[in-house]
């Protein structure tokens, strides 16, 4: 399976990006992919002086990245752009303008956050990219140990289940997981909604009541768990799937919550979500709960848009 055709990496300077540029070379070649080499430097304020010193420095950056890239010139075609801007606007006005569909990178250093993976610019990347954002942790291994993805359905809807996001999620897990022979799990959170409204309107003698409410939503949650796993199934391939044996968590209580805790207690090496869902399901992945969970991690991360996902950031005229 070719997961990307056309992969941009944006170059972090100042830190040691040889693991995470072995990552993109290696992800570019199983996907018989194009791979380009992106470092965005500051635009000249004004004067022919300042100028000149910034066609310098842009030199500087093509011979750094051409540095980066000699030890795999004999794997790979690797293409070399060096332009000037804001680093994540650049970056996806590459994306609009020749068809990128990823953006790797090694993850931004962040002053005060030192326990946090996301820095500012990792984080605007990833609500404005229209393609799917993989960012890569400091201390990645050259091959993962275990890969989460989070997935999101709503259980008394079960015509919506076989959603897009889903299935880009869930096929995107396994096939990186096979590719390095990582276990996948797969989690899902739920949230009883009507347990807190119950047990404020009803008398002590309704708990059993309450109890068998919160069993059934759990239940309802379950069987829809079960289902998903089904449908992996065959999207993947029965030997596929047989060979990863998923390893499903489904958790109770609120996405920003459990999921970091599950990934810090299992050590997980990358979590693939979406940072979109659907309004009004329980367990929702959207917006400011979406960047409540990114900002707690501290693994790799590999956040996917909706098809069609559009994004605030337009070419220049």
């Amino acid at each position: 399976m070719k997961l990307f055709k056309n992969i941009l990496y944006l170059a972090e300077p100042g830190l040691d990006q040889t693991a995470a540029l072995a990552r993109a070379v290696s992800l570019a070649e199983n996907n018989q992919a194009r791979l380009t080499l992106l470092q965005v430097g500051e635009p000249p304020r004004a004067g022919l002086l300042v100028e000149h010193g910034t066609l310098e420095a842009q030199d500087r950056m093509a011979a750094s990245l051409e540095a980066l890239a000699a030890p795999w010139r004999e794997r790979l075609a690797i293409n070399i752009e060096v332009r000037l801007g804001v680093p994540f606007l650049v970056a996806i006005q590459e994306v609009l303008a020749e068809g990128r569909d990823l953006i790797i990178k090694l993850a931004s250093p962040e002053t005060g956050l030192l326990d946090r993976l996301l820095g500012g610019m990792d984080l605007q990347l990833l609500r404005k990219s229209p393609c799917p954002v993989w960012i890569l942790s400091p201390r990645d291994r050259e091959n993962y140990r275990r890969i989460l993805a989070a997935v999101d359905f709503d259980p008394w809807r079960p015509e919506l289940e076989n959603d897009a996001l889903n299935r880009r999620i869930l096929e995107l897990s396994s096939a990186l997981a096979l590719a390095d022979f990582a276990e996948l799990h797969l989690a899902h959170c739920w949230e009883p909604l009507s347990e807190d409204m119950m047990r404020l309107w009803s008398d002590p003698d309704d708990a059993a009541k309450i109890a068998d409410s919160v069993n059934t939503e759990h239940l309802r949650h379950q069987e829809g768990f079960e289902r998903l796993l089904h449908k992996l199934r065959n999207w993947i391939g029965a030997d596929a799937y047989d060979h990863l044996k998923p390893i499903p968590h489904l958790l109770r209580g609120s996405a920003p919550e459990t999921i970091p805790e599950l990934v810090d207690r299992l050590q997980f090496d990358l979590v693939v979500m979406g940072t979109a869902g659907r309004s009004g399901i329980s367990g929702l992945i959207i917006g400011n709960t979406a960047e409540a969970i990114l900002s707690q991690l501290k693994c790799a991360l590999l956040a996917i848009k909706p098809q069609g996902s559009a994004s605030p950031v337009t070419l220049p005229e």
